[in-house]
């Protein structure tokens, strides 16, 4: 291997998660904070958690409202267009 181009590594690094956990495992980086672990993890723990990054829940709510919304009107459309068939013509 060459000298002098490989990082530090720390065989004692610190890892920080978001909710509390804390342990100790070899990184390249001294001190590592993480959003999610194995002791909040939904897979590890058998409870159902909405682990939302960066708000992309939220916009995928929001695009599945509007579609539905469409949907509906499209749907209310077609039935004033056959409502508007059936009514009988006056004769004058």
């Amino acid at each position: 291997m060459k000298k002098d181009i490989h990082p530090q590594y720390y065989p004692q690094a610190q890892f920080i998660c978001a909710c509390g956990n804390n342990w100790q495992a070899g990184s390249t980086q001294e001190k590592v904070e993480v959003e999610i672990c194995s002791a909040c993890h939904p897979f590890y723990t058998g409870q159902q958690k909405l682990v939302d990054t960066q708000g992309r829940v939220d916009k995928f709510k929001r695009r599945l409202e509007k579609q539905s919304q469409m949907i509906k009107s499209k749907a209310q459309k077609m039935v004033e267009k056959k409502e508007k068939k059936i009514t009988p013509k006056d004769d004058n």
